[in-house]
């Protein structure tokens, strides 16, 4: 009973591991180090943030002076590649723009007219003259950059220097360089505007001084200042504009007209307008026929009166015969027949007593007619409008799709709301031509993608592949290499000498229901009679406890069973 009550039912942990062999204690540290491990990598990747873009394109300068900010302000970031952009974690985006635009940040590669608040004690005058040209030529470049068109800028100012005692002054000029965005290009309003915009900036300069080139070396100021001139470069673009706005219009009209009796997408409308943009001028000067005196206007009347003085009726003259003759009776035609005249101041006995004369001369108005007639530019020459209309499209009663062409008698009114749509004109050679046709639909094939596959699944992949993948791999350690090791742990060392193994078997042979007693049925041998005397001793031992203190067995056993230490 002694040696039962001595042997040891609840080993401690040192003990059980050293009952282990070498293999299992391996395996045991590698699998709790690998558990660990991850859990760590798991703990750092989860709590790694989302960068995002803050700054993008950022010249060198600018870049420096972002980064060495962010590292003032303890802030992480890093770069993509090829150092295109500077990404910072996604939760502060927005709090360090705001911050580093409270620090004038980025500046950008051009500096304005704060470069003048730097001026140090003794620059003399020509480099506070350069530094004040070097501004204007940041504000003009800032105000350019902020077209929507315009991507970056630059401007060269050539300010001569003025001078009082020179009797011809230079005049100060301009060149601006542009690069636009791709696919956008600046009209004539713009261009005029860029030019306007630096001329009125700068004292006493001309705006045709200013040269505006593109990226490609293309001179663009030469555009608008043919246009200003009356050339033909920009008005060759207004007229194309133009067409292009008439035709426009009565295509939508033809749209607006025809859609809502074949439905939408059932029409489609071409619509092709000639204009005259020929200037024309003339002048018509017309004359009517003269107008009877008391219908016309008199322009000027002149009257002249003259009297020689009174005759005494002597003989005047040479004298001879022909003098001594009286003068004969005056007289003059009228109407095609001779009338005596009497001459005013000639008496009763035929005698002149003077001569007189008297002129009356008017002008009346002539009547004439100045008609000046100017032709107006883009009046349209000839419409020509084309039309296609889809077939009907009904439904019958089986739930099959017929498509019916129209009837002559529709077409026919469909061509006439189009003439009154466009103002059709014979005189002019307008035509309008209406077909019938069924359209080709294209299929579209849906192409199912599989929700592996999709975007959205995607990005939920991504973002939950490193927590459930480190936590599977966590599980896997954890049931393959440590439990198997804390089982074996857990399992009580095997008895160790004769008296143990003795003690198992006696355990066996209380808890078996039938007891295997291979000493008791088995013949003793002749040369062992102690060993066999010994194991029946022990054997009647444990009877005898196990008949005289039965309880005390059963706690013994249940003790063993479940590891505790004996009361």
């Amino acid at each position: 009973m002694s040696d039962v009550a001595s042997i040891p039912v609840n080993p401690t942990i040192g003990q059980r591991l050293a009952g282990l062999d070498q293999g299992q204690r391996l395996r045991l540290a590698f699998g709790i180090v690998l558990f660990v491990a991850i859990g760590i990598v798991g703990l750092v990747m989860g709590r790694q943030a989302e960068w995002r873009v803050l700054y993008s394109n950022l010249s060198d300068k600018d870049g420096g002076s972002v980064i060495a900010q962010l590292g003032t302000l303890n802030i992480p970031y890093k770069y993509t590649e090829g150092g295109g952009a500077i990404l910072v974690p996604a939760d502060r985006v927005h709090d360090v723009r705001l911050k580093m635009a409270s620090l004038g940040l980025p500046k950008g590669s051009v500096s304005g007219f704060e470069m003048m608040e730097s001026n140090r004690f003794g620059m003399t005058q020509f480099q506070e003259r350069l530094t004040f040209q070097r501004g204007l030529e940041g504000e003009l470049t800032r105000s350019i950059q902020a077209l929507s068109s315009v991507q970056s800028a630059r401007v060269h100012l050539a300010l001569p220097n003025q001078n009082g005692f020179f009797r011809e002054q230079q005049r100060p000029s301009a060149s601006v360089l542009l690069s636009l965005h791709p696919g956008r290009a600046l009209d004539r309003a713009q261009l005029a505007g860029i030019v306007h915009l630096v001329a009125s900036s700068v004292p006493e300069m001309n705006p045709t001084a200013v040269s505006v080139l593109d990226d490609t070396g293309k001179l663009l100021s030469a555009l608008n200042q043919a246009d200003g001139a009356g050339g033909a470069l920009g008005a060759d673009v207004e007229q194309i504009q133009r067409v292009q706005q008439i035709e426009q219009q009565y295509s939508q009209r033809i749209l607006d007209i025809l859609e809502p009796i074949v439905g939408r997408q059932n029409v489609k409308a071409q619509v092709t307008a000639e204009l005259d943009f020929s200037q024309t001028e003339s002048t018509t000067e017309s004359h009517k026929p003269n107008q009877a005196p008391e219908n016309g206007a008199i322009r000027s009347q002149q009257l002249v009166e003259s009297n020689s003085g009174a005759s005494t009726g002597a003989p005047s003259g040479v004298p001879g015969a022909t003098t001594n003759q009286p003068p004969a009776q005056p007289s003059a035609p009228i109407n095609g027949a001779a009338q005596p005249l009497t001459a005013s101041g000639q008496g009763s006995s035929g005698a002149l007593s003077g001569t007189g004369k008297r002129e009356s001369i008017i002008n009346y108005e002539v009547d004439k007619t100045v008609r000046v007639v100017k032709g107006a530019t883009g009046v349209i020459k000839r419409i020509s409008a084309a039309v296609v209309v889809n077939n009907q499209v009904k439904v019958d009663a089986k739930g099959k799709t017929i498509s019916t062409p129209l009837t002559d008698v529709q077409i026919e009114k469909m061509t006439a709301l189009i003439r009154e749509t466009v103002g059709f004109s014979k005189e002019r050679g307008d035509s309008v031509n209406l077909l019938n046709a069924e359209f080709t639909t294209e299929k579209i094939e849906v192409v199912d993608v599989p929700i592996w596959r999709q975007p959205e699944a995607v990005e939920i992949a991504r973002s939950f592949a490193w927590p459930l993948g480190t936590l599977l791999f966590g599980v896997l350690v954890l049931v393959g290499v440590i439990r198997p090791a804390l089982k074996s742990l857990a399992q009580p060392p095997s008895p160790v000498g004769e008296v143990a193994g003795a003690r198992m078997g006696q355990l066996d042979a209380i808890e078996a229901d039938q007891p295997d007693r291979p000493q008791l049925n088995g013949p003793r041998g002749a040369n062992d009679p102690a060993e066999a005397t010994a194991g029946e001793l022990r054997l009647e031992d444990a009877r005898k406890l196990t008949r005289d203190n039965p309880a005390a067995v059963a706690n013994i056993v249940k003790a063993w069973i479940n590891g505790e230490a004996p009361a």
